[in-house]
């Protein structure tokens, strides 16, 4: 699990990285609520769902978190690279078909974390879990009643 943690947070980390070095390029697009600022929230969602994998990474949510948020990046940038959706609302047109380094190293992190994020969401729940509250003497700790004895006569 430890493995795939820190595949999590390094996928999400460099998503938020070149998102946020990336953002005032993309300043020149106002449409909507902007490109730049569509670059700043990737990178500040993925910056700070790469700390909550880090802090609480043994929870099945926060994996599912992970997911959601390094799936969306990937699929965003997979659809504006092979298709121009034009403005989509608020949200402005991110078309750009060519690859470039950073583009490329942001697309893989993000498919990585994807990939390992779905697995600690299935890990997580395959494992066995302890009991949650169980206090001493409470009727789940009782042994279990032999249901074939005779009744005692007391």
């Amino acid at each position: 699990m430890a493995l795939l943690r820190a595949l999590v947070v390094v996928g999400l980390a460099v998503n938020a990285y070149v998102h946020l070095r990336l953002a005032t390029e993309w300043d020149t697009i106002t449409e909507g609520i902007g490109g730049g600022t569509m670059f700043r929230i990737d990178g500040v969602v993925a910056g700070l769902t790469a700390l909550i994998v880090l802090v609480w990474g043994r929870r099945r949510m926060t994996y599912l978190l992970a997911f959601g948020v390094s799936a969306a990046a990937l699929g965003a940038v997979l659809l504006y690279t092979y298709v121009d959706v034009g403005p989509l609302g608020p949200l402005p047109n991110l078309y750009e078909p060519v690859w470039f380094a950073e583009k490329l190293a942001s697309a893989v992190a993000e498919a990585v974390a994807v990939a390992a994020s779905a697995a600690g969401f299935w890990l997580l729940g395959r494992a066995p879990r302890a009991p949650r509250g169980r206090r001493s003497g409470s009727t789940a700790d009782a042994a279990p009643r032999d249901e074939t004895a005779e009744p005692v006569d007391r």
